[in-house]
């Protein structure tokens, strides 16, 4: 199983002009300097939706949610939302084992890896210096710039790990 941050592009303008109708308040939500967002009914609707969740979610169970919920967002656009999302930091985007992007509200606003459980999916989110250092040390002596790292770490959790040894 390789699970990977990601993000794949969309572009802001397409993103903005599927959106739909703006909206007064994002729930809070603050994107990456430089880059605005325009407010809508349906970013609003995302948004909320993941402020409910504790696990990962893929886009098509987070639209049926939506839609569960009474929310008429299309599926494009909440990919094109979650998209966006994880380009400004606001979600941590996964590859679950079947190759799907899976997306959690961050819970930590800066720079992170993860601890991820390969039998019930519990994803633990930690900060690792050490890595930090590592890997701009081993970037520089190569002489790479602008560099960007992901580091997941995938095992069993205590829970898993106490019921694989009970059977």
């Amino acid at each position: 199983m390789s699970e990977v941050r990601t993000s794949e592009a969309a572009t802001p303008e397409a993103a903005s002009a599927a959106e739909g109708t703006p909206v007064a308040d994002a729930g809070g939500e603050q994107s990456r300097p430089g880059r605005e967002q325009r407010v809508t009914k349906q970013r609003v609707a995302v948004s909320s939706a993941l402020d409910q969740l504790d696990d990962f979610v893929s886009t098509q169970e987070l639209h049926r949610s939506l839609q569960g919920d009474g929310s008429s967002v299309a599926l494009a656009t909440v990919y094109r939302i979650l998209q966006s999302m994880a380009e400004d930091g606001l979600v941590d985007v996964l590859r679950n084992a079947d190759g799907e992007a899976v997306y959690r509200r961050c819970s930590v606003a800066a720079h992170h890896h993860h601890l991820l459980c390969r039998s019930c999916g519990k994803a633990v989110e930690i900060e690792a210096p050490e890595v930090e250092s590592w890997a701009a040390t081993t970037a520089a002596a190569h002489g790479f710039t602008e560099v960007q790292h992901t580091v997941e770490i995938v095992g069993l959790c205590p829970e898993c790990s106490a019921r694989a040894t009970r059977t």
